[in-house]
């Protein structure tokens, strides 16, 4: 008898070794990822990530911590599947392409807790990078709570980072952070933290190994907060973070909740190059697809808007009438009216608007407060928009008078119950044919994909933060040099580019052809231009021209040449032409030779700037398949063939 116990427990004790020490390999289509799976000695699922052989993310930890039930130690793998290979196509209303193609091979590891209960990870590897998610298959009736998720990327001691810090809750100008308005730390350790203390946003890049690496999240639902990266003592290593305690709508819920079965977001890792990073669209191919919509009304475009440089004062009656002729004139399709029109201008007037931007082929966009009692701002409209009911009537108004779309601004932050609000007035909008632009709101993780009303959303420190102080002027060229490699990467963003004549009491320290390279370099399904009629009538009439035909919708999109922070040269193509711009993040003059070989089209201009301002000048791919281009510090240039 003892004898047999003997065996059996010798048994139990191998297959317990097997299952810890078992390898699984998990590999993309051209067997350029890979990911290595297993158990650690706590029986904690654990990861790493090779690109091209090399190691860059290393044995990193992964499960979550529900209050019912632990998911993080002491757990057994029941199944690892063979890959399964997916392969989808689908269709972006705006971004840098619009016909889109996703082939991953899938890998589902099947596990359960001490307890008996299941849970799976699910990997996708593409040939771009990998998506993660867990998958609570049960069903259940009762809400199920996450109180802490375990998913880490721990990095070498060698990589270095380009990341944003998260502000403090309830900061800021009337409590209205966090809105993912900080400048980045541009090549510090992973493991930096940052002063403020509340960790990093999305998205996050990282160099490790020679590869670069992008990490966010999407797949966002109404059934999940937003989640940051805040770097673990204990683990050594970054771990996905929930919200601070005051991101919530009143009374609402912080951290995650659902019923069973609940399908985490997508932790996203892009792997490669810089040219991978830049050209990658992996946050809308695991984004959910579209809701069930009437898309006809969707339009991307320019629009002209007084606020940014002419502030409260210029919200009236007249000055919309000119901002409104102005847009006309550039071939612009809206105009933004802004904060405290409903009192400033109020309905009556503001139908006449309308009837005038009809007759001009102008649609008007018109601004909203989002907040109810989480800050103390007191722009207006306000309070309309907080539920079902008020959203209803208020956007059935706004329909009747013939209102495009809505900017809607201060939100508060990532919890659960913000992130459910986000999601109510998206579809509300959707039934009433409203566009959307989110300002002072959090990153939209692919929700563009999910709802093509949304064209837009701010989530960064843009163009009216340089009208504000100087600080943020000086730091311009370098922040904006950062933002294709990672906030706008994914995701649209509301910068409101462009000012080429000047901003009152700052002193600008970019060059006009930086400037007018933004609003080609930035991805934003609705481009608000800072720019002044005054100002450009002041521009050259080739440069206005240029400014009258630029999409914002891409068939196709390249890079260039670049580094994060210092410079960069994207080239987008709509139809047949092909738009290729640069700036120069750094205060020194920088050569970029630029190969042709790729553009059908034999000739074009490009727009440069000398010491009197700027010049145009003819090329000829069939004399210049490659050419040099020399940007002037704080410079640019863009190039349309």
């Amino acid at each position: 008898m003892k004898k047999i116990c003997s065996i059996i427990l010798l048994t139990l004790s191998l297959n317990s070794f097997a299952n810890e020490a078992t390898n699984y390999s998990f590999v993309n289509v051209d067997r350029t990822i890979k990911v290595e799976f297993h158990l650690t000695s706590k029986k904690t699922p654990s990861y790493k990530v090779f690109f091209k052989n090399k190691l860059v993310i290393n044995t990193s930890e992964l499960g979550l911590l529900r209050e019912d039930a632990n998911f993080y130690t002491d757990m057994e793998i029941i199944k690892v599947s063979e890959a399964k290979a997916l392969n989808f196509n689908y269709y972006m209303l705006q971004g840098k392409r619009n016909k889109i193609s996703y082939s991953a091979n899938q890998y589902t590891v099947s596990l359960q807790n001490s307890t008996g209960e299941g849970m799976e990870i699910i990997f996708q590897l593409s040939r771009d990078g990998i998506g993660l998610r867990y998958h609570f298959p049960k069903t259940s009736n009762d809400i199920k709570k996450i109180k802490e998720e375990k998913t880490t990327y721990n990095f070498d001691a060698s990589a270095k980072a380009w990341f944003q810090p998260m502000s403090k809750a309830k900061t800021g100008w009337k409590e209205t952070n966090p809105s993912y308005e900080e400048h980045y730390s541009m090549g510090v350790p992973a493991n930096t933290k940052p002063a403020i203390g509340e960790g990093w946003v999305y998205p996050a890049l990282f160099n490790s190994n020679d590869a670069w690496v992008l990490i966010t999240e999407t797949g966002l639902q109404g059934n999940y907060c937003g989640s940051r990266l805040v770097y673990n003592d204990s683990s050594k290593a970054l771990q996905v973070t929930f919200p601070q305690k005051e991101e919530i709508f009143p009374n609402g819920a912080l951290n995650p909740e659902s019923q069973l079965p609940w399908y985490t977001p997508w932790r996203i890792i892009t792997i490669g190059s810089l040219k991978t990073i830049t050209e990658s669209t992996l946050g809308t191919d695991l984004a959910d697809p579209a809701i069930p919509m009437d898309t006809s009304f969707i339009k991307s475009g320019l629009s002209s808007w007084s606020w940014v440089l002419l502030k409260d004062e210029s919200v009236n009656f007249e000055t919309s009438l000119q901002f409104i002729d102005y847009a006309s004139s550039m071939n612009w399709p809206y105009c933004l009216i802004d904060a405290d029109w409903d009192t400033r201008i109020g309905d009556a007037k503001m139908k006449e608007l309308v009837a005038h931007a009809t007759a001009k082929n102008v649609k008007l966009l018109v601004w909203y407060n989002s907040s109810g009692s989480w800050n103390s701002t007191e722009y207006h409209p306000k309070g309309k928009l907080l539920t079902h009911e008020g959203r209803v009537k208020e956007f059935s108004k706004l329909k009747e008078m013939g209102i495009a779309g809505i900017k809607v601004d201060f939100f508060g932050g990532d919890g659960q119950s913000m992130i459910v609000y986000y999601h109510a007035m998206l579809k509300d909008a959707a039934t009433h044919q409203l566009l959307i632009n989110f300002h002072g709101a959090t990153l939209p993780r692919g929700w563009q994909r999910t709802y093509p009303n949304l064209l837009t959303t701010e989530a960064i420190k843009g163009e009216e933060y340089i009208t504000f102080t100087q600080e943020t002027a000086d730091l311009q060229p370098s922040h904006c040099a950062m933002l294709p490699f990672a906030r706008n990467v994914f995701d649209p963003m509301d910068f409101t580019p462009m000012v080429l004549d000047s901003i009152p009491n700052i002193k600008r320290k970019t060059t006009p052809a930086f400037e007018l390279a933004l609003p080609v370099l930035f991805l934003s399904g609705i481009q608000h231009i800072a720019e002044t009629p005054a100002g450009m009538a002041k521009m050259p009439k080739y440069v206005v021209d240029y400014l009258k035909d630029i999409p914002t919708n891409w068939d196709d999109s390249k890079f260039i040449d670049g580094y994060p922070g210092k410079y960069i040269v994207m080239a987008r193509k709509r139809e047949n032409v092909w738009h290729i711009v640069g700036i120069n993040g750094e205060n020194t003059s920088k050569e970029i030779e630029i190969d042709l070989s790729f553009v059908i089209n034999e000739s074009g201009y490009i727009i440069l700037e000398n010491d009197k301002g700027f010049q145009q000048q003819i090329i000829s791919k069939s004399k210049n398949k490659k050419f040099k281009v020399t940007m002037k510090p704080n410079g640019g240039f863009v190039l349309k063939v």
